[in-house]
């Protein structure tokens, strides 16, 4: 469960990180970073790819600078991914809402 988000701090299962992160069901990674910074790719995506959620919840950062460009949304819907991208404050609740309902990752970008 995501319990507080602010700009560069993110607060799950009561432990802080302050980089970027993409949540599992079962683990946080700590150390995702984009290959172009502020634009989504699919090779930003490839652990998510291996496990195959049903949602990905994309935190686009707290005024959602970091683009999500229509071709990977295209790419993700193609493998059975529903993308859903949003200023990280709304991903964020996003998440906690659908966590639980089905498989969900959500890849946060904590910045900008």
């Amino acid at each position: 469960m995501i319990e507080n988000y602010r700009f560069g701090r993110i607060t799950i299962d009561g432990r802080d990180y302050t980089g970027d992160v993409i949540v599992y069901p079962d683990r946080v990674d700590d150390e995702w970073w984009r290959e172009e910074g502020h634009s989504l790719c699919m090779a930003d995506l490839e652990d998510i790819l291996d496990i195959g959620p049903d949602v990905l919840v994309i935190g686009t950062g707290a005024n959602g600078l970091m683009a999500v460009p229509e071709d990977v949304r295209r790419e993700l819907r193609a493998r059975g991914i529903e993308p859903r991208p949003a200023p990280t404050a709304e991903a964020c609740d996003l998440y906690n809402e659908l966590a639980g309902e089905s498989t969900v990752i959500a890849a946060l970008h904590l910045t900008c």
